[in-house]
């Protein structure tokens, strides 16, 4: 299977917590999101462990595409590592993954 990871948001604890409740109602979802008080990939890759309800997903291809995101994308890290240096103390950098697969058939129905 194939999964997106991007840096999307600063937000804060509360916030993103609340939204990730109403997410997790949806077993099959297509999307999670990941909140991290630390900008690395690995503050990143424990954060999945957070995801109370996991959707049925092959997250060590997940973390791959989180290192290939690293990897890949060293401008927009390096943006947002220093927008969230500036944020407030209870704030969470955000990032969503997607599973592709599931995000098309989601896209595909709606049509």
């Amino acid at each position: 299977m194939s999964y997106t990871f991007d840096i999307i948001n600063i937000l804060p604890v509360l916030n993103f917590f609340d939204h990730q409740q109403q997410l997790e109602q949806t077993p099959h979802r297509s999307l999670a999101y990941l909140g991290s008080y630390d900008c690395t990939l690995d503050g990143f890759i424990q954060s999945t462990e957070l995801v109370h309800h996991k959707p049925d997903w092959d997250w060590d291809a997940v973390v791959s595409a989180m290192v290939e995101f690293w990897l890949s994308q060293e401008e927009r890290v390096r943006h947002w590592k220093e927008v969230f240096q500036e944020s407030s103390d209870g704030d969470l950098i955000v990032a969503r993954v997607a599973n592709v697969k599931s995000l098309r058939r989601e896209f595909e129905a709606m049509l």
